[in-house]
């Protein structure tokens, strides 16, 4: 199944997946832009990519060594509820940053936005978790 057929899927889980990884490159796009103007949120924004990384790509938690106990933090997150709630977090993270100064990092906010509400989406519809097959996760082929 190509990337065009899990975009038709109308599978949530797949579209906060892919909003996930947006927000993980301008995290680490407009973090590096606002080091120097807000560098306790810059570092912030880096920490939530690091973490959403090994969250949103299946591939990462096989190949890179990590311990079993961010292993056990990672996969508590299986549940759409759940992902909901820690993107719903990081996005209200990444609005704060505007209490510091006028930042760029409101637009990964809002993408971690679309993101926790497209999980919700999910759980609400109780659709099963996908990933996409880009990344090494199973797409849609595999729920019925």
């Amino acid at each position: 199944m190509g990337i065009f057929a899990e975009f038709a899927s109308r599978n949530f889980s797949l579209y906060a997946q892919w909003f996930g990884l947006v927000s993980i490159v301008l995290l680490i796009a407009l973090g590096v832009v606002s080091l120097i103007s807000n560098l306790v949120f810059a570092i912030i924004g880096w920490v939530i990519a690091f973490i959403l990384v090994f969250v949103e790509v299946p591939l990462c938690t096989k190949f890179c060594p990590t311990s079993p106990k961010f292993d056990g933090f990672v996969s508590t997150f299986e549940n759409s509820y759940l992902r909901a709630g820690l993107y719903l977090v990081f996005a209200i993270v990444m609005f704060l940053s505007r209490t510091i100064s006028t930042t760029t990092l409101i637009i990964p906010g809002v993408t971690l936005l679309l993101a926790a509400i497209s999980y919700g989406i999910a759980g609400f519809k109780q659709q099963p978790h996908a990933s996409t097959t880009m990344l090494g996760g199973t797409g849609v082929d595999n729920i019925v």
